[in-house]
């Protein structure tokens, strides 16, 4: 048995009807779709090098201790591999409709906790493939991990044999009770292990110490919250999804006219995206609008099917009507948050939950979203993934766009992926109270153009052959 980290847990204490805390992508693959026994089978080769997909969770009885990862007896592969049909005529519209009903639907808690749907019937011939994950078993960059393991470098990789699999026997209750309680007496011997090793490494830990100080300080500091606004409100069960790309040549280009980092340019692309849905809702743009953004601080040796995640507050400058004054604002905070030291603060914060035990923690998590609260309108991450082309079942992958769940009052998120030259937003939303999600992604759209346009009315356009390599790379 493998215990769930106090982050892992939380993630499935805080879901209910109406947040459903699975992660998930959309890639698009070149035509024609494969048949199901073909995808079963390079799916099921593959799956030893993944065992968190043969399991499922197991809650200890009377909230003793928190839940673990146990094999599941009934495991088959083809009971997570869905199919669907587009209706006519298959085109953006009726993908992303679809995309929004796969996820609005929880996972079953007694199988382990994902889906993979072909969707065939798109316009152009292609397919598309739905992936979704429990946040419980990954976070966003481990979440890429587990699903490029289930595909190929190249389309002639020869599909392997299967690794016979037994599973291990399913632990009794006692038992379970007994596992939780002996892990609970070893935390306090781990963490002097921990502090021990933190004296051999004096230097390392002060200026860990020393950002960690001033990160939960920002944390924790009297920071006004947003004005109310429409991005935040009560939520139901059902999602809207839809998406907008660039290419990582355009965004480089960008960034080296200007300054700042790929992410830079990212964010101040959706503030552009929320300053027209607000002008659009006649909602005033004079106060900024506070996302929440993922940062991961797993390090190489962290396993890969374990959160390892924290997280800065950022203030999207939805006011600055000059799209390189709105970078050079982006730029400038996120690089003033860094040096707080929030990322370090929210990694120790999620730490000290190993001492809390799992019944407040269940509490807290369950409090934290269904309270009301305006303290942050979206949260927006950024996971980097494979420059190299993918494939499937022999077919090659051609884009690829994340989701992201909303839970709590927040009605919308965005996540950005990057994949083979491409970078895709995929943009997740209540679907009762945002019907309007389009203004948001063609704004992210208009961000990336305004921005482009700057930087080559600065510098000169790139000769056309260029950029097409650029694009080709």
């Amino acid at each position: 048995m493998e215990r769930l980290t106090a982050l892992d847990t939380t993630f499935l204490q805080v879901e209910d009807d109406v947040s459903h805390m699975h992660l998930g992508s959309v890639g698009l693959f070149e035509g024609p779709a494969p048949p199901q026994d073909a995808v079963v089978r390079a799916v099921e080769a593959k799956l030893h090098l993944a065992p968190r997909y043969r399991q499922r969770v197991r809650f200890v009885p009377l909230g003793a201790g928190r839940p673990v990862w146990v094999d599941d007896p009934g495991f088959r592969a083809e009971d997570h591999l869905r199919r669907a049909a587009l209706p006519a005529p298959g085109g953006d519209a009726e993908l992303h409709r679809l995309v929004g009903r796969v996820m609005s639907r929880q996972l079953d808690r007694t199988r382990p906790l994902w889906q993979l749907w072909i969707v065939e019937g798109l316009a152009d011939g292609s397919w598309a493939m739905i992936s979704k994950l429990h946040h419980a078993m990954v976070d966003g960059v481990a979440a890429n991990s587990l699903v490029t393991l289930l595909m190929d470098p190249r389309a002639d990789t020869p599909a392997g044999d299967p690794v016979p699999w037994t599973p291990e026997p399913d632990p009794a209750g006692v038992e379970l009770v007994a596992g939780a309680l002996a892990e609970r007496a070893s935390r306090p011997a781990h963490r002097v292990r921990a502090a021990a090793g933190g004296l051999r490494q004096p230097r390392r830990w002060v200026r860990y110490g020393a950002g960690a100080i001033r990160g939960l300080a920002a944390y924790t500091g009297a920071v006004p919250p947003p004005p109310s606004s429409s991005l935040n409100g009560r939520i139901g069960r059902h999602r809207r999804w839809d998406r907008a790309r660039t290419t990582l040549a355009d965004v480089r280009e960008i960034r080296a006219a200007f300054g700042g980092t790929v992410n830079d340019v990212l964010l101040t692309a959706v503030a552009q995206g929320f300053r027209e849905l607000l002008q659009a809702r006649g909602e005033a743009t004079d106060r900024p609008v506070r996302a929440l953004i993922p940062v991961s601080v797993r390090r190489p040796s962290d396993p890969a099917a374990h959160n390892r995640v924290s997280a800065i507050f950022a203030d999207l400058p939805v006011g600055v009507a000059d799209p390189v004054q709105r970078l050079r604002t982006v730029t400038a905070q996120l690089r003033h948050l860094k040096q707080l030291g929030e990322p370090v603060a929210g990694e120790m914060l999620t730490a000290l939950e190993g001492f809390t035990p799992e019944i407040l923690l269940a509490a807290a998590a369950r409090m934290a979203t269904r309270t009301p609260q305006r303290s942050v309108n979206t949260v927006v991450t950024n996971v980097p993934g494979p420059q190299a082309p993918l494939h499937l079942a022999g077919r090659r992958m051609l884009e690829s766009y994340p989701y992201v769940p909303i839970a709590g009052h927040v009605r919308i998120g965005v996540a950005i992926y990057s994949y083979d030259g491409g970078l895709g937003f995929g943009i997740t939303a209540d679907d009762d109270a945002v019907p309007d999600l389009e203004v948001l992604r063609a704004g992210i759209e208009h961000g990336v153009a305004d921005l482009l346009a700057a930087a080559r009315g600065q510098r000169g356009p790139a000769p056309p052959a260029a950029r097409a390599a650029a694009r080709d790379r």
